[in-house]
């Protein structure tokens, strides 16, 4: 099997979004600064762009994490690979995520992060499957696009480490090989 890519957000729409969420937050956080959280590693290409788009002081932090179960299914055990460099206590705190799907390790995360006693804490996503949630109680606080349950790449998204550097969202599209 190979794979064909399907154009599902084009770059020029995906610039535009970003842009707009950045004024949006510069807005939001006016007068302040926000320290980015980004979950690695999909997520450093949509944070990079969007903090050159936020107007206010910005600092940034990484964290990996990695979740364990099958192709279908998730355990719901998520493993920290890479903590954070700096302290949250007292920051107004936007974690980045690239997309949003079951909301299981995100919701892990926001409730680890509290407990680190931000100021605030907000999520921040490019891409939202509202359809695939398990976590139902999960706010995203800035989303760029909510999409149908498709397989996507580009814009940091992977499908076995390729496709990240696209400009666009993509969908993955399985062909046959002759």
């Amino acid at each position: 099997m190979a794979e064909k890519i399907g154009v599902l957000i084009s770059e020029a729409d995906v610039d535009k979004r970003v842009a707009e969420m950045g004024a949006k937050i510069s807005e939001d956080y006016a007068g302040k600064e926000v320290h980015l959280i980004c979950v690695l590693k999909g997520g450093v290409f949509f944070m990079c762009e969007l903090a050159k788009r936020i107007t206010i002081p910005v600092s940034l932090d990484f964290m990996s994490v990695s979740s364990y179960g099958n192709e279908t299914s998730s355990s719901g055990v998520v493993k920290l690979s890479k903590d954070l460099d700096e302290n949250l206590e007292g920051k107004d705190v936007i974690v980045v995520e690239d997309i949003v799907d079951s909301g299981r390790t995100l919701s892990y995360l926001l409730e680890l992060f509290e407990q680190r006693n931000p100021k605030s804490l907000r999520l921040c996503t490019l891409l939202d499957k509202p359809s695939r949630r398990v976590v139902k109680d999960l706010k995203v606080d800035y989303c760029g696009f909510a999409i149908p349950d498709h397989f996507v790449v580009g814009y940091g998204l992977d499908y076995a480490q390729k496709y990240r550097n696209l400009p666009y969202i993509g969908i993955v599209e399985e062909t046959v090989d002759n």
